[in-house]
């Protein structure tokens, strides 16, 4: 996660389309308060459901993250040698579980962000990593998880920042949410909407990643119905004893529905402790503001950041793979991919009702 900014840059967005999906309109309706309740939010009944988020394991989520914060990625320095492999590990990855680039016509995966973009921040040309599962009934719908796989590299003394738990929790998270969808389209049991996986780079210099897909989105950003944003979970802070929690932000700035969704599936599948403190606007940490999903809220796509709070070695060498909690981030993995499993396959889309004042 980057640090703090003061001021946030206004910029002008335009698209350009990887494959043909028909543009639809976002239903925004004159609301600013809702009588929608967590209760009365109707989800999906089925087992099957279980079955496939029970396939995120710790095992799993460790075999990805001791090798992403392993030396040899030199801490994935945005532009530098260790993010260019890492996001040759994702690439590869997603091909051995054979889910689609997002670049359908050119086969690839990789949206190449220039150097010139990052304001001098980045030696070199860095690079987004989409992956792209279709939807069965509604593909023009397209809901997107995301995580930055980018992090400080090394220090002016030759040691390397693992960056275990920023954002290495919220990648491995991503990649092993992707293997569940991709095992139930399988098995014939495929979301209704589309689902794009999104590996962002350069958020550590300043939210970079995001900005580019949402100047250049490979899907028209009104088809994009939510951004769930994984961005530091695999680790306890000092507020709390245990991992059974997650800090929730931004669930409730742009649709009351999202918010209640998420809390109703949190009720019924993973009884984590959800953690508003963050989501509070006069909170001084901003974190709102802070992590890549902020690129997505600014232009009225719903959201929610999935965080576990900051630590004494974050953005420290110290940040390690051995200190990650692997049981909290199944657990909030899990959390992640059951509400964009509901998302995905509820009958109507999101609605935007909450109007800033």
């Amino acid at each position: 996660m980057k640090k703090i900014t003061l001021f946030v840059l206004i910029f002008a967005f335009f698209s350009c389309k990887a494959r043909p999906i028909q543009d639809v309109k976002i239903p925004v309706s004159k609301i600013v308060q809702s009588s929608v309740k967590s209760d009365s939010i109707p989800l999906l009944d089925d087992k099957v459901i279980e079955y496939y988020a029970s396939l995120i394991t710790e095992e799993d989520l460790k075999k990805h993250l001791v090798k992403l914060t392993s030396k040899e990625f030199e801490g994935r320095k945005t532009g530098e040698k260790g993010q260019k492999l890492a996001a040759d590990y994702i690439v590869n990855y997603y091909k051995e579980i054979d889910i689609a680039p997002a670049y359908e016509q050119t086969g690839s995966y990789l949206q190449r962000i220039p150097k010139d973009f990052m304001q001098g921040r980045a030696n070199a040309d860095s690079e987004n990593v989409l992956a792209f599962i279709y939807g069965t009934e509604k593909p023009e719908e397209i809901v997107v998880i995301s995580a930055h796989y980018d992090h400080l590299g090394v220090g002016s003394n030759g040691n390397y920042y693992p960056g275990a738990d920023d954002d290495g929790s919220g990648t491995v998270a991503l990649l092993e949410i992707a293997q569940s969808f991709q095992k139930a389209v399988v098995e014939g049991e495929g979301p209704k909407r589309s689902i794009l996986f999104l590996n962002l780079t350069g958020e550590e210099e300043g939210l970079f990643g995001s900005k580019y897909y949402s100047s250049h989105p490979v899907f028209p950003l009104k088809n994009t119905i939510v951004d769930l944003n994984i961005d530091m979970i695999g680790r306890v802070d000092g507020r709390h004893k245990t991992g059974d929690y997650v800090y929730l932000i931004g669930s409730d700035k742009l649709s009351t529905e999202l918010h209640y969704l998420s809390e109703a599936v949190n009720k019924k599948y993973t009884k984590l402790d959800l953690d508003y403190k963050y989501n509070d606007e006069k909170d001084p940490n901003r974190f709102y503001y802070r992590s890549d999903h902020y690129n997505f809220a600014k232009n009225g796509i719903p959201v929610i950041f999935y965080f576990n709070g900051t630590h004494k070695d974050y953005h420290k060498i110290t940040d390690t793979e051995d200190k990650i909690d692997y049981n909290a981030l199944q657990k909030r993995a899990q959390l992640v991919f059951h509400t964009a499993w509901q998302i995905a396959n509820k009958e109507e889309r999101l609605k935007v009702d909450v109007i800033k004042k």
